[in-house]
């Protein structure tokens, strides 16, 4: 399971919000997550934040600590 993965499924709701705050442009549409589709959401963020997929899953372990 990856960080990312794991991040998700411990506070999706923080993370949501942080996501939010940081990307205006994020509907949430864009952030619905559903269990076990992690690397769908992260697909998903990854073309709407035009970012790499290790881009996304710095920002989300830098928003942890």
């Amino acid at each position: 399971m990856s960080a990312f993965t794991q991040q998700v499924k411990g506070n999706w709701t923080e993370l949501k919000g942080k996501f939010k705050q940081q990307y205006a442009d994020l509907t949430d549409d864009d952030l619905l997550y559903e269990e076990g589709k992690e690397d769908e959401l992260l697909g998903k963020l990854q073309k709407k934040l035009g970012k790499t997929r290790e881009e996304v899953e710095t920002e989300v372990s830098g928003w942890s600590k």
